[in-house]
C-alpha cells in the first residue's frame, strides 16, 4: 500500500506541475504577443509545448480518475443487482477495463515504435514525435494498474472516496 501511495502523490505532483507550467507558459505567451511585438515570434515553440503538455496531463490523469470514481459509468442497474451478482459484475468490468487498457497500451507502444523509426520531430520544438505517443502508453498501463488493483480488491473503486487521498 505504501508503493501505491508514493504513486499517488507522484501522479498527483506531476499533473499539478504539468497543469501549472501549461497556465504559466500560456499566460507569457499571450501576454508576448500583446507587447511583444517581433520579439513574440520567438516564443512560437510555447504553443506546441502546450499541446504536448496538455496531452501527457489527460493520459497520466487517466488512473487516478478510475481510482476515485471519475469515469463515467451507468450504476442504475449496478446498484440494484443482488450483492453475489453485482460482485461478479464489477469483477467482469474489471476484467474487461484492464485486458482493453493493456491491449491499448500495446498499440500505443507499437505506434511510438513505428514514429520513432520514421525520425519525425515536432517543427518548433524538434522534439521526437514518437515521445509523443508514449503519453497514451503510460496512460494505460496506470489505467491497467488501477483495474488490476480493483479486480484483486486491493482498492475499491466502486465505493464513493474524499477527495482528499
Amino acid at each position: 500500500m505504501q508503493l501505491l501511495n508514493l504513486l499517488r502523490k507522484i501522479e498527483r505532483s506531476v499533473l499539478v506541475a504539468l497543469f501549472l507550467i501549461m497556465v504559466l507558459l500560456y499566460t507569457g505567451s499571450v501576454v508576448t504577443r500583446e507587447i511583444g511585438g517581433t520579439f513574440a515570434s520567438r516564443f512560437a515553440w510555447i504553443e506546441e509545448a502546450v499541446r504536448m503538455m496538455n496531452l501527457f496531463l489527460v493520459f497520466l490523469a487517466l488512473g487516478l480518475a478510475l481510482e476515485r470514481g471519475k469515469h463515467v459509468g451507468i450504476t442504475n442497474l449496478r446498484q440494484k443487482l443482488p450483492e453475489p451478482l453485482r460482485r461478479r459484475l464489477l469483477q467482469v468490468i474489471d476484467t474487461v477495463g484492464l485486458l482493453f487498457s493493456l491491449y491499448v497500451a500495446w498499440l500505443a507502444f507499437g505506434l511510438v515504435q513505428f514514429v520513432l523509426k520514421t525520425g519525425q520531430v515536432s517543427p518548433t520544438l524538434g522534439v521526437p514525435i514518437g515521445l509523443i505517443y508514449m503519453a497514451p502508453v503510460v496512460g494505460f498501463v496506470l489505467l491497467a494498474l488501477r483495474y488490476g488493483l480493483s479486480l484483486f480488491g486491493v482498492i475499491d473503486r466502486f465505493t464513493p472516496q474524499e477527495a482528499t487521498q
